[in-house]
């Protein structure tokens, strides 16, 4: 499973708990799009709205801009593929743990596309620090095993 789109700043802005898989529904220049690399989840997030889960935010050019059609929006609201099950478990936990969907990567899955989307809380800036200081020391740790 080879990462077509990383959210790098999620795991630095959320401190996420659970994670979740689920289908995205793409037009087909969508999926030439993304699996070209073009696809970028910086600033999105996922919302449940009526039993059903939506990504907003996400950025997906055109494969081909003279091909495209002028309505064509870029980072239109896309659903997201889940069981009811799964979305019932999602409304539950965000709604009783004051929790956010945030998605982390976009992947291929054999001829499908798929997101992984995680359940987080948002860092206060402590927390932050506090990662910044950890990446910082595993960094120095590495570079002295390196250099042995």
């Amino acid at each position: 499973m080879a990462s077509l789109a990383e959210n790098r700043k999620a795991r630095f802005t959320y401190e996420i708990t659970d994670t979740y898989e689920a289908g995205v529904e793409l037009l087909g220049t969508e999926v030439k799009s993304v699996r070209k690399g073009q696809a970028s989840l910086d600033g999105s997030y996922a919302i449940i709205r009526g039993g059903e889960i939506y990504l907003i935010g996400t950025f997906i050019p055109p494969f081909q801009e003279k091909n495209t059609e002028e309505s064509y929006d870029p980072r239109r609201t896309r659903k997201l593929l889940v069981t009811k099950k799964e979305i019932r478990e999602l409304e539950r936990l965000v709604h009783e743990k004051n929790l956010t969907l945030v998605p982390l990567s976009l992947y291929a899955k054999s001829s499908r596309i798929k997101i992984s989307i995680g359940l987080g809380k948002g860092k206060k800036k402590f927390d932050k620090r506090e990662s910044i200081k950890k990446r910082d020391t595993d960094r120095e740790i590495r570079r002295e095993y390196k250099a042995r």
